[in-house]
């Protein structure tokens, strides 16, 4: 998985931060979606790699509960987790047992449950 993730770094877009981002997303019967990170000049247009990879499977039919693990890289050579918004969407989606792997572009890897990341969850349930 890290060279795959190394290997759609070349394919982010971030002229602005500079910092490139790819992940994969795993669903429960084994298919893989990739993502990057896209900006713009306005900034709050792009998507953030891991969404990215969400959309794509989604686009293909995935919905809900489809979801076994996700994989992030983030650039700078540290391990990072992902960002609220990308929690907001995990949490969402994925089983709260399900893992993330985060690797830093040396192959370091940390992982978390969706649960550790997302202590307390914003749902539908809330919305009630």
């Amino acid at each position: 998985m890290v060279e795959k993730l190394l290997e759609l770094h070349k394919n982010s877009y971030a002229p602005i931060s500079h910092f490139p981002v790819s992940a994969c997303v795993v669903t429960k019967d084994g298919n893989k979606f990739y993502g990057v990170n896209v900006e713009d000049a306005s900034t709050r247009a792009g998507t953030c790699a891991e969404r990215n990879a969400i959309f794509n499977a989604i686009t293909s039919g995935y919905t809900k509960g489809d979801f076994k693990e996700v994989h992030v890289m983030i650039s700078g050579g540290e391990i990072g987790t992902p960002c609220f918004v990308c929690r907001q969407m995990i949490s969402e989606l994925f089983d709260l047992d399900s893992t993330i792997y985060c690797y830093s572009t040396k192959g370091e890897c940390k992982t978390y449950t969706v649960k550790e990341l997302c202590p307390y969850p914003f749902g539908e349930a809330d919305l009630k």
